[in-house]
């Protein structure tokens, strides 16, 4: 069960592992587009080429769904970027049923951990398979790998790490379930007296737009945290106080020789793009403008007529 990029190096290593995929739940089509045809998703298209069943429900409790789902006889569940299932779903196989989770748990439950690891400035994660249980991302572990995070990794390239090494822990879990003396880890068991538990919740567009009152270090990691999806944006202010919304791609983070107002732009004749934060500066590299392609800072400045101010 599964829909994006993220699912498919999973389906697609089980189905190299010889396993016998009986059938793959993912979202239904969806228009996209210019012209608005449909779509399909990624794992439904990886499995129309390996001939795999695909089924597409709205609604998860759906009886005709929960009948069709039922008469696969799967002996396992395997779950990996999907929605919440409800009881009847995810109680039915006799293997029960299992979730890759891109973090460490019982830190970041939710449904960005990826990004959130990053925004707070991690130097670790990882993964986890766990049992889904009634709750969120609360089920009894079964394996969990660590993965280093260096301080200028983005969110699409950590996000590309952990898929590679998620496939091949979904690989091992499923040897792990056929083991019937295998020890499960309540989460419960690991969360030491006192330890704080970040979540991970969805982000919307609000959630990403850019506080440049904060510190330098911790505007870079809300940056590449959200690079290159959602995308953290802000809106620039110019000469003639027209607002332009963009979206931040890339930067780093600068030394400043004076102290600004948190916001303030410095833009030079080598077309550098400085955004002032509350104990230095922010070099944006990469944006992408509101209704344009991404571009270099120096691109879109060459383009863009009107002297830039401010960012709020």
């Amino acid at each position: 069960m599964g829909t994006p990029d993220f699912a498919v190096a999973s389906l697609r290593a089980l189905v190299e592992a010889g396993e016998n995929i009986v059938g793959v739940v993912t979202a239904p089509d969806r228009p996209a587009g210019r012209g608005q045809q449909l779509k399909s998703s990624p794992v439904k298209r990886y499995s129309n080429e390996k001939n795999i069943p695909v089924l597409q429900p709205v609604r998860l409790k759906d009886p005709s769904f929960v009948e069709e789902l039922r008469s696969l006889k799967a002996d396992l569940f395997i779950v990996v970027a999907f929605r919440m299932l409800p009881e009847l779903v995810w109680k039915m196989p006799l293997l029960g049923t299992f979730n890759l989770h891109a973090s460490l748990l019982p830190q970041y439950r939710g449904a960005a951990p990826i990004n959130w690891a990053l925004i707070n400035g991690e130097s670790e994660t990882g993964l986890t398979t766990f049992l889904i249980d009634e709750k969120i991302d609360t089920g009894k572990i079964i394996l969990q790998e660590k993965v280093p995070v260096n301080e200028s990794m983005t969110a699409g390239e950590l996000h590309d790490i952990l898929m590679v090494k998620g496939a091949e822990l979904v690989i091992k879990t499923v040897d792990c379930l056929l083991d019937p003396d295998f020890q499960f880890i309540p989460q419960s068991s690991i969360v030491k007296a006192g330890t704080e538990l970040k979540p991970a919740p969805k982000l919307f567009k609000e959630d990403c737009r850019i506080k440049w009152e904060h510190c330098s270090s911790r505007v870079y990691n809300f940056i590449r945290g959200l690079s290159p999806f959602p995308g953290a944006w802000t809106i620039f202010l110019n000469e003639d106080k027209e607002e332009l919304s963009a979206k931040i791609l890339f930067c780093e983070k600068v030394e400043t020789m004076k102290s600004e107002t948190p916001g303030f732009i410095s833009q030079d004749v080598n077309n550098k793009l400085i955004v002032y934060t509350d104990d230095g500066g922010i070099q944006i590299l990469k944006l992408q403008a509101a209704g344009k392609k991404p571009m270099s800072a120096g691109e879109f400045l060459r383009g863009y007529r009107k002297r830039l101010i401010r960012a709020i």
